[in-house]
């Protein structure tokens, strides 16, 4: 099995548009949720949001930016950002050996959101001419695939809150069994739109505005927590065979050590503690990696209830008396959900911290729940701990439930 080294990465996030600056933020703990500021938000209760600072116009001429909705926008440019990092310069003939593994669990739903406005509200008889093309789930990888003329295996995951996790782990598994040679990987997410945010609230998973300070309402692990805020953003990586990376002088910034999969396969929202466990031992198993070996956990911490005491036990079965001991960050709190794109940002955001040896914190943690009584690292970000890796993980409503262990290459 082939060793799989992370040569690049690209982010649009809440939390910036840079690498650097997006860990600043994280480690900061500067929260990126804010008060909506648009037409319909005083329609939502609780108008909550993490948005990025990002304007299409800047990036692609008006055809082109006709033919794409927010998701693919902020894919493409990240996925550029990666590319650039990683200084890849393909010659045609290797083009057939790099994959594209995007995650997305709701595509183009502004595209699809705006469109059935016009039709069912306002009374126009025709959508936009490439409404289908915009929306459609696989645009964003496909898009990807375009920009940089790559003829490989072009993938989309949608498996909710755990899709870029997905889509990094399969992309790991398919340059290990040496099928691709490079991979461009990672998850986008737009679901900002009025009618996604009003189904969101339906299903009361939605944080209560805090009433000293609306950026602080998300608060994974906490006795008070109320729900998640949404958020949206890309990231990307660029995956690549060690021993390639290697030859052509790559700078190598981390490497993917193991993944795991597993199903709930017993309720539609409720997670369980076993499904996630398997997940975590999948992953520690794929690598054969033993527990001992993971020094932080990016947790999934979404700040609802079932969630944060689910992973917390789930945390506790796989790792026993040591669990106690393993750092915990969740960074939700301060760039919000970004459902199916929340696994690749929160992976990204792990390894560059740990290039610098930081841990990041778990903000707007004051009093934990009774039943979270692990180490969050709360409110603020620690430094020197020595730690390599990390194990991250991403769980999802339909059950299906994605751990990636990596570790950093440290600066």
């Amino acid at each position: 099995m082939r060793r799989v080294a992370v040569t690049g990465i690209g982010l649009i996030s809440p939390l910036g548009n840079s690498r650097g600056e997006a860990l600043a933020n994280a480690t900061a703990g500067r929260s990126a949720i804010r008060r909506m500021e648009t037409p319909w938000s005083g329609g939502l209760t609780a108008p909550l949001a993490a948005c990025v600072r990002f304007q299409g116009e800047e990036h692609f001429p008006p055809p082109r930016l006709r033919m794409l909705d927010r998701v693919s926008q902020i894919a493409v440019v990240a996925a550029q950002q990666a590319i650039g990092q990683a200084r890849l310069d393909l010659p045609a003939a290797d083009r057939g050996r790099v994959g594209v593994f995007v995650g997305t669990g709701m595509g183009g739903a502004l595209t699809m959101d705006e469109g059935y406005l016009s039709l069912y509200r306002d009374g126009c008889e025709r959508m936009k001419p490439f409404s289908v093309l915009m929306g459609m789930t696989n645009a964003p990888a496909a898009w990807i695939g375009i920009e940089y003329d790559l003829s490989g295996p072009n993938l989309t995951y949608s498996t909710a809150c755990s899709s870029s996790a997905v889509a990094i782990g399969e992309a790991w598994a398919r340059l290990r069994r040496g099928e691709i040679d490079i991979a461009l990987t990672g998850g986008s997410e737009a679901p900002l739109s009025y009618g996604a945010m009003k189904a969101w609230e339906a299903l009361r998973t939605l944080a209560s505005e805090d009433r000293n300070d609306p950026s602080a309402s998300c608060k994974p692990f906490s006795a008070d927590r109320s729900g998640l805020v949404l958020g949206e953003g890309a990231a990307m990586l660029v995956l690549e065979d060690w021993e390639r990376a290697v030859a052509r002088g790559a700078a190598i910034h981390g490497e993917i050590l193991g993944y795991g999969l597993s199903t709930d396969a017993s309720h539609i929202t409720r997670p369980t503690v076993a499904g996630q466990a398997a997940a975590m031992r999948a992953a520690l198993s794929s690598g054969n990696i033993a527990a001992q070996e993971i020094d932080s956990i990016n947790a999934h911490g979404t700040g609802t209830q079932a969630n944060d005491s689910v992973e917390t036990a789930a945390i506790k079965e796989v790792f026993g008396e040591r669990a106690y001991r393993i750092p915990v960050s969740a960074t939700k709190a301060i760039h919000g959900h970004l459902l199916g794109a929340s696994g690749a940002l929160e992976l990204v955001l792990a390894l560059l911290a740990l290039q610098q040896d930081v841990l990041l914190p778990t903000m707007h943690l004051e009093v934990p729940a009774a039943d979270c009584d692990l180490d969050y690292v709360p409110n603020r970000a620690r430094r020197g701990t020595g730690a390599r890796t990390v194990m991250s993980s991403s769980f999802a409503f339909g059950g299906t439930n994605a751990v990636l262990i990596a570790s950093a290459a440290r600066a």
